[in-house]
């Protein structure tokens, strides 16, 4: 555990020191769990969002995208089931004075129950190879069996307390577990209770209940009330979808772990609407299709697994979570629902608005099914720089070994595509030429200038923050029009000719060469 928590502040540290993410207001000690992102940071978050807005809208004629605002009529919180059931269960160490999700407390302890059984297996498989059976080994091995038995019935008892909005069994359950505060050890915990998540304000200088108004904690809502906008301009017939990114808000009292639970946050969701009866139909394909997105991109099949939900939304017949194996372990990067007809006719019966559709095919009116995809831009953000993060030894000018910090991101997504770098600063000649280069290249991806130290230092600044090219300007330059192309990854250096250097480059930072990719891997 010490291991991945050392990566996991390393990676942090990384964020701010290289100018991806900053914490917010900091000069002032700003607010905990809201943060800036810093000028690499922001590029990288928009070639993200551009991969997933063309993966969705541009690769799919039946799914266009909108954006909604964020203030909506307080009823549509209403109806949505936000005002009254949007809700963490939370609990307080009455020694440290922290609290906690009494939720997340009980899923840490079971992950560490399946930690630890994953660790006797691990012993198994080396000992025994392809003959080992974890199945056997979980019904027969004394210690691995009975972690096994515990956390399932923990989590049983977990799901069964969360259905019901039962507090106090949600306390029993963490006295009967003898979970302690993560950072005091002490086990002197208070009752739990229940807190609403969202952030009020008031509509101008109307004062009560009448002016008040909610942040969006979702932007799913807006998508919804939107739906007869959108079918009825953009013509389209069921299956369709509708796309949207945003911002939205949630009061988090515990958040944590960085830009993983943050009050403010941006999100990634299409919500695709169909006929009562092909839900499942779509919900398997949208779970495919979307680890497949994520493949695509470059996460390891081994980094990626699917959870089920076993303890489901009243209006849900399905749901699904993609977790990302963290530094701090397997958590929810996106999640897949399907959420029948509930949102659509809520709105109905709050609104007195018809929200049918009539299906010519059919020749009746009802109220579509929706099955949802919803990926936190945050998350993906954080779980990008976490498989990218990396700590290698390679050779130095001089032909030692040395050590750097490589940001091995996807060429596609990395904030800047290309370094343009004159051998030396102090060489007019040199100087002119790379810049003249740097003119031409700018018009086909980002690039950036870099001059200053020496060479040697100039690619590690570049591995630091995941450049995948630089293209070193030298003497040579001057009279045989080539240049040296460096690949982050391999170190490999390639004499290459200034008018091709361009189309090179291009073709490897192609976002729409990992579009491609995703019906490949579906």
């Amino acid at each position: 555990m010490a291991a991945t928590d050392d990566v996991f502040k390393k990676i942090v540290s990384h964020c701010k020191e290289y100018g991806f993410v900053f914490p917010a207001s900091e000069i002032y000690d700003g607010p905990g769990a809201v943060y800036d992102y810093g000028p690499y940071g922001a590029q990288l978050r928009n070639h993200i969002k551009e991969y997933w807005w063309k993966s969705m809208v541009q690769m799919h004629e039946n799914i266009v995208g909108i954006d909604a605002a964020i203030f909506m009529h307080p009823t549509t919180w209403k109806a949505s089931g936000h005002v009254d059931a949007f809700n963490d269960p939370l609990v307080d160490n009455k020694d440290s004075k922290k609290r906690y999700r009494a939720d997340v407390l009980i899923e840490d302890y079971i992950a560490k129950l399946e930690d630890k059984i994953g660790k006797e297996a691990e012993k198994g498989r080396k000992k025994f190879g392809e003959a080992f059976d974890e199945v056997q080994f979980k019904a027969t091995h004394p210690q691995a069996s009975k972690w096994h038995k515990e956390a399932i019935e923990v989590n049983d008892r977990l799901q069964a307390a969360m259905r019901d909005k039962d507090m106090p069994a949600l306390k029993q359950i963490i006295e009967d577990c003898q979970i302690a505060d993560p950072e005091s050890g002490s086990r002197n915990w208070t009752e739990v209770r229940q807190f609403n998540l969202m952030f009020s304000t008031q509509l101008g200088n109307i004062a009560g209940e009448e002016g008040k108004l909610y942040l969006r904690p979702e932007t799913a809502q807006g998508i919804f009330v939107n739906f007869l906008n959108v079918q009825k301009t953009t013509r389209q017939k069921l299956p369709f979808g509708i796309a949207q990114i945003g911002k939205a808000f949630r009061n988090e009292i515990v958040a944590r772990q960085f830009i993983f639970r943050m009050r403010e946050f941006e999100q990634m969701e299409m919500q695709f609407f169909i006929k009562p009866g092909d839900e499942m139909q779509w919900y398997n394909y949208w779970k495919k299709m979307r680890l497949a997105w994520h493949r695509a991109i470059g996460a390891p099949a081994d980094k990626l697994r699917f959870h089920d939900h076993e303890n489901l939304a009243h209006y849900a017949n399905a749901a699904v979570d993609i977790q990302f194996d963290f530094p701090f372990g397997f958590k929810e990067i996106e999640g897949i629902h399907s959420r029948t007809d509930f949102d659509l006719s809520q709105h109905q019966k709050y609104s007195g608005k018809k929200m049918t559709y009539f299906d010519p095919e059919s020749n009746e009116s009802y109220v579509p099914y929706v099955v949802e995809t919803s990926i936190g831009l945050d998350r993906m953000f954080l779980a990008t720089m976490s498989r990218a993060y990396t700590e290698d030894i390679v050779p130095d000018a001089d032909g030692k070994e040395s050590s750097r910090v490589v940001l091995k991101l996807h060429p596609a997504l990395a904030p800047v595509k290309c370094a343009i770098l004159p051998l030396l600063k102090n060489d007019d000649r040199l100087t002119s030429k790379a810049e003249a280069i740097f003119n031409e290249l700018k018009y086909s991806f980002n690039c950036q200038y870099d001059e200053k130290d020496a060479i040697g230092r100039r690619y590690r600044r570049q591995d630091a923050i995941g450049t995948p090219y630089c293209v070193t300007i030298d003497h040579d330059t001057l009279t045989d029009h080539m240049v040296t192309v460096r690949d982050r990854d391999t170190l490999r250096q390639d004499r290459v000719s200034i008018d091709q250097v361009a189309k090179i480059i291009s073709e490897k930072v192609d976002i729409n060469n990992v579009l491609r990719e995703i019906e490949k891997l579906a």
